[in-house]
């Protein structure tokens, strides 16, 4: 009498990721995701790992979690796997400030990001 199981959200041959309130620009965490989209996911972690950004360790995070998505639940093959699609979200904006002069106030605004990682199994080519 259960429920149906609900459909996959994407191919037979992925799997994705995703991080939601990373504390940084969707602009700056859009930099990091540029630089390893389209790649081998070996590549990709390799440059992550040396990136200078602050931010490439959390995407680095993401990245693993979508490839042992793709090994345990989707059985596909890691050392066929590439980064498809990354893409990068706004989320919250924490508002502060702090006081100016003349009695005005400084606005500062600290926001949150959300990326989303989906990596794809690729055919071997003869």
């Amino acid at each position: 009498m259960g429920k149906e199981k609900n459909p996959r959200r994407v191919a037979d041959n992925e799997a994705m990721a995703k991080v939601r309130m990373l504390r940084t620009s969707p602009q700056k965490l859009n930099l990091v995701a540029q630089m390893i989209r389209g790649k081998k996911v070996e590549k990709a972690l390799t440059d992550l790992t040396f990136s200078n950004k602050r931010i490439a360790q959390d995407v680095k995070k993401c990245l693993q979690s979508a490839i042992a998505n793709a090994e345990n639940n989707h059985n596909l093959d890691v050392d066929n796997l590439v980064v498809a699609e990354a893409w990068v979200g706004k989320n919250m904006v924490m508002k502060r400030g702090r006081p100016r002069a003349r009695g005005r106030f400084g606005k500062i605004l600290k926001p949150f990001s959300e990326l989303t990682i989906k990596v794809r199994q690729v055919e071997e080519q003869a």
